[in-house]
């Protein structure tokens, strides 16, 4: 059976620089044109759209190699148009993979052998009543007031349709000027990251504190999966250590117990609801090491940016696909 989830996991918030525009063959002007328009579908879905790009960059091309990666697994979180950290990470976890050189650019090799997917980027989908149906409810400060809540949901449409589309609102809201997302049958442009699921198992799981990220392996220790993650701080660090997957729940509920907590703010022991929202967001990878695990997150943003209580944060997407590829048993090797 899962333990109780406890609060070990809060986030401590750490904000990253913004990103720079650099675009290869390109004057100045034309570079800053490219990356602060707004973003042309036909140019992201264009494979001639394949200048030489790093961290720094960002624009349609970056967003062709954020959408790419994820449907090979390779994640960089949350789908924005920036080159920052988590998407140089995958970018060198894909070219180590594939048996490149791992520079963290994305050069006229890793374009070839991304662009095997030759299916369109950026797509139209129709917005379902489902997605729009709610409730929707902003979410307070207060673990009290989160604690008499029903449910921890999404907050708005728009939130619901980034997390469907792994991507930041403000990206959907690039692609779509003018567009309110609340309207069941609106046509509107997003990220084509439906992927075919993995096929395989994973045979052990490694999280790395230096490079910021969990990693799946299969029997011959090849990564059939990468994602960002944000992994303890200097007050509650990661437990190094080779330990196993318990089990997973999903949608799990939250117990706050501030005796756990060096900073805890709230004297009161709160049980918080289920919900995208949740401080482990919807789902709960449970380890053998006593109230650790690898779980979700409510601030898809902050993924690899941040710290945590100790254990490994994902975002939702990714920690539910992880947590289809594991078992009971699992190794999970946590490293420095």
């Amino acid at each position: 059976m899962i333990r109780s989830v406890a609060l070990l996991c809060l986030l401590a918030v750490a904000a990253s620089p913004v990103e720079a525009a650099s675009h290869r063959n390109r004057s100045a002007r034309s570079v800053r044109s490219r990356s602060e328009a707004a973003l042309d579908p036909a140019l992201v879905n264009d494979p001639g759209t394949a200048p030489r790009i790093e961290m720094g960059a960002r624009g349609v091309a970056v967003l062709r190699v954020q959408i790419l990666l994820d449907r090979r697994h390779f994640s960089c979180g949350e789908i924005d148009a920036n080159y920052g950290r988590n998407l140089r990470g995958a970018v060198i976890a894909f070219q180590t993979a594939l048996g490149q050189t791992p520079t963290g650019a994305v050069d006229t090799e890793t374009w070839s052998l991304l662009d095997r997917d030759d299916a369109p980027l950026v797509v139209i989908r129709t917005i379902a009543a489902q997605d729009v149906a709610g409730p929707f409810t902003p979410v307070p400060q207060d673990l009290s007031e989160k604690a008499r809540l029903p449910a921890l949901g999404y907050a708005s449409p728009l939130e619901a349709l980034a997390e469907k589309y792994h991507a930041s609102p403000s990206l959907l809201q690039r692609l779509n000027p003018g567009k309110t997302f609340d309207q069941a049958g609106a046509e509107i442009l997003v990220p084509d990251v439906g992927a075919a699921p993995l096929a395989e198992r994973a045979a052990k799981i490694i999280v790395s504190e230096e490079r910021r990220c969990v990693e799946a392996l299969d029997e011959t220790g090849r990564v059939i999966a990468h994602y960002p993650a944000s992994t303890g701080s200097n007050h509650d660090p990661l437990p190094l250590g080779s330990w196993k997957v318990v089990g997973v729940a999903h949608n799990p509920v939250f117990h706050y117990d501030p005796d756990l907590f060096w900073d805890a703010t709230d004297p009161n022991k709160e049980v918080l609801p289920a919900g995208p929202n949740n401080p482990v967001g919807v789902c709960w990878i449970d380890l053998s090491k006593p109230h650790y695990g690898i779980h979700g997150t409510p601030e898809p943003s902050q993924v690899g940016r941040t710290q945590s209580h100790g254990c490994i944060r994902l975002t939702n997407w990714d920690v539910l696909e992880l947590a289809q590829i594991v078992h009971p048993g699992t190794p999970a090797i946590l490293e420095k």
